[in-house]
């Protein structure tokens, strides 16, 4: 019952927050200098035609009144319409969501695997050189900004060893399945399974930098927070009292102070795995990534809102359930939370 009313709040937060970005995309755009229309507009364009495409745009109506409208259009899941790409900005905005998806999950999993074991064995040899060495890396990984990061990756490792490619990918990771079922009259027919494997290696191989580039700053920040929380449990009661009974240290470091540990952690994961994919802009537009973050840099040069909007309404919703999702996980794991 105290987490159902935990989430019921969570969730009445999320909301009003989803409605706080809502309402400042929208005024961004009557924030920012230029107009719209101008865009639209062929450049010979007279005051009628720019009059006409403003008023098809709603441009012309009091601001209160195109702010309602959007509010309703969003409610029915419409974004706008994208004059200069010819299409509804929706279309094109959940397009791009799967590759951000990836990316950042990659980015996750890429930081996971190496930050925890590096943490761990940061904090069980203490003033050791395994010790420097990982204090060392986090310091660098922190330090090192992500586009100087990815541009020196693709100088040494694709242009000068040709090892990864410089950009984008040719297949998403869920196209990649469909080589191995594909429906024919409402049938499932196998398909070729080495065809799957090609693809999900030609998949591994494209996102390896750009998960690399992305997750060396979460890298970092985890193996720092896995070292501090695990120094923090070895010297906990009740790690005294599983050595007094003689238990194996491996035991005591990776099944009892390591999952003591893991609770912060995994509440560091999902709030870090919204911000990668807010915060994959940079490495999206070095790699050419084909995610959100390219959609609105090539949509702010050229001032096409609804897509700007849309891009960026999705980010902010995206990071809103994450953290609901966080909360809840966090919560079941510690009921104390939801009291």
């Amino acid at each position: 019952m105290a987490l159902g009313r935990f989430l019921l709040k969570r969730g009445i937060q999320g909301v009003l927050v989803v409605w706080g970005v809502v309402t400042a995309v929208f005024l961004l755009r009557f924030i920012t200098p230029g107009n719209p229309v101008t865009f639209v507009a062929p450049l010979d364009a007279s005051a009628e035609l720019r009059a006409q495409i403003a008023a098809e745009l709603g441009l012309d109506q009091p601001l209160y009144v195109q702010y309602a409208e959007y509010i309703l259009g969003l409610l029915q899941g419409n974004m706008g319409f994208s004059y200069l790409r010819g299409t509804e900005a929706s279309t094109v905005v959940f397009a791009r969501v799967p590759a951000t998806v990836e990316l950042a999950v990659a980015a996750t999993v890429v930081a996971v695997v190496i930050a925890i074991p590096l943490g761990v064995i940061s904090a069980t040899r203490r003033r050791e050189p395994a010790d420097y060495g990982a204090t060392l890396f986090s310091l660098v990984g922190i330090s090192t900004p992500n586009f100087w990061l990815g541009i020196m990756l693709i100088l040494v490792l694709s242009v000068q060893f040709d090892l990864f490619p410089t950009s984008r990918r040719p297949i998403g990771f869920v196209e990649t399945f469909a080589f191995l079922v594909t429906f024919e009259n409402g049938i499932s027919v196998p398909m070729d399974v080495g065809a799957f494997l090609d693809g999900l290696r030609t998949w591994l191989w494209h996102i390896a930098l750009p998960a690399v580039t992305l997750g060396t700053y979460f890298t970092a920040l985890i193996t720092r927070l896995t070292r501090s929380g695990m120094i923090e449990e070895l010297g906990q009661p009740y790690v005294r009292a599983a050595r007094a009974k003689g238990l194996p240290e491996s035991l005591i470091q990776y099944k009892h102070a390591l999952q003591n540990t893991l609770i912060p952690i995994v509440t560091v994961l999902g709030l870090q795995l919204g911000t990668l994919i807010g915060g994959a802009v940079i490495t999206e537009s070095v790699f050419s990534w084909p995610g959100l973050g390219t959609l609105v840099i090539n949509s702010i040069n050229v001032r096409d809102w609804p897509l700007i909007q849309g891009s960026l309404i999705v980010i902010g919703t995206g990071f809103v359930l994450i953290n609901i999702f966080v909360d809840a996980l966090y919560a079941y794991l510690n009921p104390r939370v939801a009291r």
